[in-house]
């Protein structure tokens, strides 16, 4: 029985394909290489298409016999879904409910589908409780919501379990420095301070410095990205084990301003990075810090790579050694 991780030539989606690989479990990746790379896949089976191929996703489910799905596929950058949510209605909730159709057509029952704290928009509380209102500032939270609430009535009519985690900052590298963050355009805020500190860019922008935190500029809650692998095969498992759907929150409760990351990345790697001032983007909430002692308490979820420092020094190690990413 195989788990299909679609998206796992992606950021996150590769780190778990990774980790379930360390643990036995047979692999199947799906990914359009649209933001992926073949060099992040690690082992299993890699098949090349898109979700919303309905004719790639027979092959999938026919030539394999999956077990469970993680739906790792999504576009999402903040600023780019205020400009074209088409696209990210499109690829984000399009592709999952064709996914959804094969799993109900083959027989499959578990997904675990990779959500975010942005379904929040701008919280009412801090640290975001799973039970907080869902009123997303954004197009890429509000596709996110929608494929939620659709996996909500999928388990009402087909009795397809799911488990939704939302997280908002992963962050890091694999432990062994093998794979890492690559995404062109570059758009998350650690890698690109770290190519600051490599001498790609002359400078990083810090993209208002208004917001209501302590120093003005946005607070976000940054998780090592193994931890969030993990995270998703934890869901994984409890769903196997008794049969029910959930959402969890995955953070380490700890926001750090774009100001205090500047700051600690400049001790982690030596460099006198600079930073210049911008203008406000479009959607972005001044904080957003979610509470995950339900996945903790739940999903016996134990995050070992709590501290920033740590996380900005395994992002360090992989851009050093991989200066413009994987190489194909």
């Amino acid at each position: 029985m195989s788990v299909l991780v679609c998206g796992g030539a992606g950021y996150i989606g590769s780190h778990t394909v990774s980790e379930l690989l360390d643990r036995g479990e047979d692999v199947v990746v799906a990914d359009n290489l649209q933001k992926g790379h073949k060099e992040a896949v690690l082992g299993g089976k890699l098949m090349i298409g898109d979700l919303r191929d309905s004719d790639f996703l027979d092959k999938v489910f026919s030539e394999n016999t999956i077990d469970s799905v993680i739906q790792f596929a999504a576009n999402s950058l903040v600023g780019e879904s205020v400009k074209d949510p088409l696209k990210y209605y499109n690829n984000n909730v399009v592709s999952t409910l064709s996914l959804l159709s094969k799993m109900k057509q083959y027989g499959v029952d578990k997904i675990v589908f990779s959500s975010t704290a942005a379904t929040y928009g701008e919280p009412q509380n801090i640290p975001i409780m799973e039970t907080d209102p869902t009123i997303p500032t954004n197009p890429y939270g509000q596709t996110k919501l929608a494929v939620e609430k659709a996996l909500k009535w999928c388990y009402e009519a087909y009795d397809i379990k799911y488990t939704a985690l939302r997280y908002f900052n992963a962050a890091g590298a694999h432990i062994s420095g093998k794979i890492g963050e690559d995404h062109n355009p570059e758009t998350h805020l650690i890698p690109i301070i770290l190519q600051a500190a490599l001498g790609q860019r002359d400078s990083i922008t810090i993209f208002g410095d208004d917001y209501n935190t302590e120093d003005g500029t946005c607070v976000r809650d940054y998780i090592h990205v193994t931890d969030l692998a993990d995270a998703h095969i934890l869901a994984l498992d409890k769903m196997r084990a008794d049969g029910k759907s959930n959402i969890y929150n995955l953070g380490n409760g700890n926001g750090f301003s774009v100001k205090e990351v500047v700051d600690i990345t400049r001790k982690v790697t030596g460099v006198d990075i600079k930073a210049e001032l911008g203008e406000r983007r479009p959607g972005d909430p001044a904080i957003l810090v979610a509470s995950s002692e339900k996945a903790k308490k739940e999903l016996n979820w134990k995050p070992k790579y709590n501290d920033l420092g740590t996380i900005i020094e395994t992002a360090w190690k992989w851009h050093k050694e991989n200066p413009n990413g994987f190489s194909e």
